[in-house]
């Protein structure tokens, strides 16, 4: 895991000075989306696991203590630093929920020092694996009883965004993945085909096809379009007929017209006695181009999806932002144009008429969203499988509303505000004003 170093110079200078103080009073923070992509009719919460793993273990080791002391950190703060632990207390959705802008994923309460410390790490954490998961969701959309393949990896801005990738998009129910490493670690099916490198290696595409074949029986996917995509498609016909992997071969088409070519390759499949061979597509697919080819009804039985979904290519990050909503028993707000905060814990209340942002210690009718995920610096749950988080994700896509559903020209739902909240928050606003 990365050291506590990794985070911003000014979460280190307030800790500092928050240390020298002794101020030492909890505070909470509220990790949320301010605002959604015009692209988003909703969110796919994840991260928190990286975020937990994150609090578990941080520390300043010696080597932190003697760089920081070359760059202006005092002896006092220094010391601080080297006994500074998490041992707050965090409230998550769970990963896999549906969320929509300016609710909760998480909130974080431990004295100040270390809970603004934290900020840089769980922001990092929460809204690069939320971002992925919710793109990889839309692809679910456009593509329902189709199977996703992350082809990510490659493309991804560094391997471990890639890794995230993977991750958020076996949430959100990808079928399998191109990264062997991210397939290693959490027990995802690995695919893959082969490269234009390997046909164009051989004497010829029948070569190339019978080669790949004879090394790698185990239901084989031929690249038919390294040529002539229909003549490929022909030579590939030839090599399963004569191998006998009618129940298990594929054909993968990687360039040119996707709808038309596919419709060509079933109708030779299909002619030649191969109802059992899938039609594998990919070629830098968003899921715009997706939805139109499903809704079209072309014979495709499943997408590779990489570049688009390694970047989120029309969204690449989210407004995400982490604000201090209490300090020391005291609410407070920022009243920043455009930028204003609800002060205090809050709780999301889930229902058929739609989200309802409360306070923590209200009772309202609905699913309670946020639920305990650490005290006193330590895990109160188990580790949930990606199993359990997809079945979540599933569930609650299935009551997003459709309007927030759409591929083109989403809208998302606004939660309403509980009127304790909305009396809290005048509350505040008003001694914040106060004080100025």
């Amino acid at each position: 895991m990365p050291g506590a170093l990794l985070t911003d110079l000014y979460e280190l200078n307030m800790a500092a000075s928050y240390l020298s103080r002794g101020m030492d009073a909890p505070a909470t923070f509220s990790l949320y989306v301010r605002s959604l992509p015009q692209t988003r009719g909703f969110l796919v919460a994840a991260g928190l696991e990286s975020a937990l793993d994150f609090l578990e273990e941080l520390s300043f080791t010696e080597e932190d203590l003697a760089y920081l002391s070359t760059i202006g950190f005092e002896d006092l703060a220094l010391e601080a630093f080297r006994n500074l632990r998490f041992d707050g207390e965090v409230w998550a959705v769970p990963e896999g929920t549906i969320v929509y802008a300016n609710e909760p994923i998480l909130e974080v309460t431990a004295p100040i020092a270390s809970a603004q410390l934290v900020e840089t790490a769980l922001l990092n954490r929460i809204t690069t694996h939320t971002t992925m998961a919710s793109k990889a969701a839309r692809y679910r959309l456009a593509a329902p009883g189709k199977d996703l393949i992350d082809f990510a990896l490659r493309r991804a801005h560094g391997f471990d965004a890639g890794m995230a990738v993977t991750r958020s998009s076996a949430i959100a129910g990808f079928a399998a993945t191109s990264n062997v490493e991210g397939a290693r670690r959490l027990g995802l099916r690995p695919a893959g085909t082969m490269a234009h490198s390997y046909i164009e290696s051989f004497s010829g595409e029948k070569e190339a096809f019978r080669a790949f074949a004879e090394d790698l029986p185990a239901g084989p996917t031929f690249l038919v379009d390294t040529y002539d995509t229909l003549v490929g498609v022909d030579r590939a016909i030839e090599v399963i007929l004569e191998q006998g992997l009618g129940d298990v071969a594929g054909v993968r088409i990687d360039s040119g017209d996707l709808d038309g070519l596919s419709r060509g390759a079933r109708a030779l499949l299909d002619q030649a006695g191969l109802p059992a061979v899938r039609i594998f597509v990919s070629g830098g697919l968003d899921e715009v181009e997706i939805e139109r080819l499903v809704r079209a009804e072309t014979p495709i039985d499943a997408f590779g999806v990489g570049s688009q979904l390694g970047v989120s290519y029309d969204a690449p990050c989210l407004e995400s932002v982490y604000k201090l909503v209490r300090y020391d028993r005291r609410p407070v707000v920022k009243l920043s144009a455009g930028k204003q905060t609800l002060p205090g814990e809050k709780q999301i209340f889930r229902g058929p008429a739609g989200d309802v942002l409360g306070l923590r210690e209200e009772d309202l009718p609905g699913e309670r969203l946020l639920a305990p995920a650490m005290k006193a610096g330590m895990r109160v749950t188990p580790r949930e499988s990606l199993a359990d988080m997809r079945q979540r994700f599933e569930a609650g896509l299935k009551a997003v509303p459709e309007r927030a559903r759409l591929i083109e020209g989403p809208k998302a739902p606004a939660a309403r505000v509980s009127s304790a909240l909305s009396a809290l928050a005048e509350e505040a606003r008003a001694s914040a004003l106060h004080r100025t």
